[in-house]
This record gives structure tokens, sequence and C-alpha cells, in this order.
């Protein structure tokens, strides 16, 4: 059944995943045991994304578990958008160098123009925004069968992909003052008008 709703916290949606995480947890017990391979390795560094705004067409949200190379298991939420605009985007990765001490690599936009990604999907830990406008919402919809936004290739075949786990689809949806704590970030297509990449001494993190 469909649903249309106005404004809402975006950070609530991860609760009604939390039993399909639990299922998926079930399965990485078996890629621990050594009965089921990894098809990718994420490095576990999390790192912040950030945006003003970010409007989209077809919307994703669905549970998987990543697997870093020492095979530690890391539920996470994958949000997933057809095609995006993003305002104000900024990303910071922190990390603890050797003599150097604290460093924070930044990535942001600028020239006020808009950031456009295609088959965007993030891999998240925690998400959260100040509201959230969504168009044509499905809450409860099996994750097998999502069809209003994207389901990456890759997750779809994974064993740790739960077809009958409980996800979130969505027209389009309309979200401000974006935080989200990350593990990975894909896109099909990003561009990203002004890109500036700097690293700076200490923490620094996004606005």
């Amino acid at each position: 059944m469909s649903h249309s709703t106005g404004r809402t916290r975006w950070r609530l949606f991860a609760v009604v995943l939390v039993p399909s995480v639990a299922a998926c947890a079930t399965v990485g017990i078996g890629m621990a045991q050594g009965v089921l391979a990894a098809s990718f390795f994420i490095s576990g560094q999390k790192f912040q994304v950030t945006a003003d705004s970010l409007t989209a067409r077809g919307v994703s949200l669905y549970s998987m578990i990543d697997v870093t190379r020492k095979h530690e298991l890391v539920p996470v939420v994958v949000t997933g958008f057809r095609h995006a605009t993003v305002s104000g985007l900024c990303e910071a990765i922190v990390v603890d160098v050797p003599v150097l001490g604290t460093q924070t690599l930044r990535l942001t936009s600028g020239d006020h123009r808009l950031a456009e990604a295609s088959d965007l999907f993030l891999d998240a830990t925690a998400e959260g925004a100040a509201d959230a406008n969504f168009t044509g919402l499905d809450i409860g919809v099996a994750q097998g069968a999502i069809s209003k936004g994207p389901v990456r290739s890759g997750d779809r075949d994974s064993r740790f992909f739960n077809p009958d786990g409980i996800g979130l689809q969505s027209t389009s949806v309309t979200l401000t003052d974006v935080r989200v704590n990350t593990l990975a970030l894909s896109a099909g297509t990003f561009n990203i008008p002004g890109l500036r990449v700097r690293i700076q001494p200490g923490n620094h993190v996004c606005p």
C-alpha cells in the first residue's frame, strides 16, 4: 500500500529496518564461520557526509551487512537514489596519522551550483535530516520487491541481502540539513561543480 507524507524525521526509518538487520546478522554468522564468502570488502573507516539539501527521484532504503578485510561484520542501512541533486555538499574523513596526529580530509562542492548524481548509494550507520518530504512512500515493502528506488546489483545477489526483510521505497523525497555517518559511498555518475579537496591538521567535521 502506498502512502504520501509531509514532514517527518528521516532518522526514524532506521528503526524500521532493525528486524531486517538482525536477519542479515544471522547470515553474517555463517560468513564468520567460513561458510559464506564476502563479495567485497570495506575499509571500516567511517566518514561524514552532509548537505544543505538533497532532492531525489527513486528512493530505496534496505539493510545489508558490509565486511572488512579482517572479516568484521558491520550492519548498515543502504540508502539508494536513482537521481539526486545536492546543495552544500561536504564530506569529511578524520584519520590519525603517525607523527602528524589527527588530520581531516575534506571534500566540498562550490560555485553555488547543484551537484548531481545517478544511482547514488550510501552505506550508513546513522542518518538524520531536519525535515523529509516524501511522495509515494511505502514502508514495509519486502526488500526483494523494491522497485521505486535502486538496489545495487551486487547487493541483490549477495547472501547478506534478505529479500524478505523490511524495506522502504518512495517515488521522490526532499531532505534538508542532511547528516550521514557512512562507511561507503558509490554512484554511477557524480557531477560536483567547484570541487575542493584539502587536508587540514586537526578534527574539522562538516558544519
